[in-house]
């Protein structure tokens, strides 16, 4: 049975008193709720800048079902890499997840699949979930290229895994033209795709392993619209931006399973 997961991507927001804030705010409210808790309730993830990152695992503490990760990690195990961040130096640190290939990392720092691939062999080899990203811009969606696109995705950065090393992986949906364009995706955009994907899945690694993988939508996923979309049958839960910087919206969309 394939986990539902709320993850907050925090980018490069907030300070350090603002950072324990947050976190100690939501896994307050989350227990006082009973959630999220026991093998059904979903598993929640912040994603802190790095420096934050032990901070914010503290603050976590023992809160079932809560655990931190790393917004991004480079593709080499150690070396002279000034400013870089390690995945073993993530796992030291208390993170168990990875977030890799986030759309702003392709666009802004020239990511693609090749590096993206060395990043997540890197991410298991230390024991953590990487959570890849995929979607498609504006451009290649009113072309009507979005499905070719993201199966490259799929195909270049991900189908080199063996079948254990997909399953230990989350998949997160980033429809590029709804993240601050003022245009939105709809449930059933999502849902769309998210079939689609587990399609490709299942077309190379079977049904038991697409059935069971957790796939996430990251499309300007907020407190209003979260219901609908995790209400959609391939829709797992949310990579959340912009509404994981205010404690009771996240605690909102955590809610909404």
């Amino acid at each position: 049975m394939r986990k539902q997961m709320v993850a907050g991507n925090w980018k490069m927001n907030l300070g350090l008193a603002e950072a324990k804030t947050l976190a100690t705010e939501v896994c307050q409210a989350l227990r006082e709720a009973g959630l999220p808790g026991g093998e059904n309730g979903p598993q929640v993830v912040f994603f802190p800048p790095h420096p934050f990152l032990t901070t914010v695992v503290e603050a976590i503490g023992k809160t079932p079902g809560v655990s931190a990760g790393a917004q991004n990690c480079h593709q080499e195990k150690k070396g002279a890499f000034t400013g870089e961040v390690s995945a073993g130096m993530v796992r030291t640190c208390g993170g168990t997840h990875v977030l890799v290939g986030h759309s702003e990392r392709r666009a802004y720092f020239g990511e693609d699949e090749n590096l993206l691939a060395a990043k997540i062999r890197q991410v298991l080899d230390e024991g953590l979930t990487p959570v890849y990203c995929c979607g498609e811009v504006l451009q290649e969606r009113d072309g009507g290229r979005h499905f070719e696109v993201i199966a490259s995705q799929l195909g270049n950065g991900l189908f080199w895994l063996d079948r254990d090393e997909l399953a230990r992986t989350v998949i997160a949906y980033e429809p590029v033209w709804a993240i601050g364009t003022g245009r939105t995706a709809s449930p059933e955009q999502a849902q769309e795709v998210h079939a689609f994907i587990r399609q490709r899945i299942e077309a190379s690694y079977g049904e038991d392993t697409a059935r069971n993988m957790t796939i996430l939508y990251g499309g300007s996923c907020n407190a209003g619209n979260a219901r609908e979309l995790f209400a959609r049958p391939d829709v797992d839960g949310g990579l959340i931006g912009g509404a994981s910087l205010k404690a009771g919206d996240f605690v909102q969309i955590i809610r909404s399973f």
